[in-house]
């Protein structure tokens, strides 16, 4: 009989997400019983895991138990996505507990989609870090120009109902958004600060390749990043401002930005 493998992080990962089958079930939960580390972040993952569900319970879509989820072919459309991505933001992904850590995908995708995922992170931070600290010339389109931003952005990348999130609720106002290229296509990227001048964004990109649901958190250097893929569009929300925050803000783009 061959030896069973050393547990790592990602089948403790697996093991939080369910995706293990009975008999990797047990050998994690024999490795979880003798190593206390292991199972305090275990714990600590499923406790995360439980707080996402919380807060992305709202964008859920109520439905009767005997009301079939897509009835007809119309059906299937915005609503029903938008459903399946609200579920999806409960439990596709665990929080990075380190500096730098970003979050391994929860379901196996193929390979390009993955690059094209992990690629958007890095792009959004590397914008943040260009962009938010100017002070004269932060964006191409300043806020008393939104309509035109919106339409301007919009057409470069195609979405004809591009808005720009409105984050006043949570204290932030629109500076203003510039065209950038977001792996190797045009994307957007929209810029706010609060009334102590912190200064968050909020990055939009086309990717064919893309057909992933995913949503997941990457920390480096102080920097947050809040991402997820919804179809073809990738969105980041970047800052130097604690995750609570940051989640409200991406909670809040992810209901007004179009499906």
């Amino acid at each position: 009989m061959s030896e069973r493998q050393p547990i790592g992080e990602p089948d403790l990962h697996a093991y939080v997400d369910g995706l293990l089958d009975e008999a990797e079930r047990r050998h994690v939960e024999d490795h979880l019983a003798e190593d206390p580390e292991a199972a305090r972040l275990v714990a600590d993952w499923q406790a995360q895991n439980e707080s996402l569900r919380d807060a992305f319970a709202g964008h859920a879509v109520s439905r009767p138990s005997d009301t079939r989820l897509v009835s007809s072919p119309a059906a299937a459309g915005a609503g029903s996505r938008r459903f399946a991505m609200a579920a999806a933001a409960a439990g596709l992904f665990v929080l990075g507990g380190l500096a730098g850590h970003f979050v391994p995908p929860l379901f196996e995708a193929p390979p390009q989609q993955v690059a094209a995922m992990d690629a958007l992170p890095q792009e959004a931070r590397n914008a943040y870090l260009i962009y938010a600290s100017e002070v004269r010339h932060p964006v191409e389109v300043f806020a008393d120009e939104e309509t035109h931003l919106a339409a301007w952005l919009g057409k470069r990348l195609a979405i004809p109902d591009l808005k720009v999130p409105s984050l006043q609720s949570i204290g932030f106002r629109l500076v203003g958004g510039r065209l950038l290229p977001v792996a190797d296509r045009p994307g957007a990227m929209f810029m706010y600060e609060n009334e102590a001048g912190r200064r968050v964004t909020v990055l939009v990109g086309r990717n064919g390749d893309n057909r992933t649901t995913s949503f997941r958190f990457a920390s480096a250097s102080g920097i947050e990043t809040f991402y997820w893929i919804d179809g073809d569009l990738g969105y980041a929300v970047t800052g130097d401002i604690s995750r609570d925050v940051l989640q409200q803000i991406a909670e809040e783009c992810y209901r007004q930005f179009p499906t």
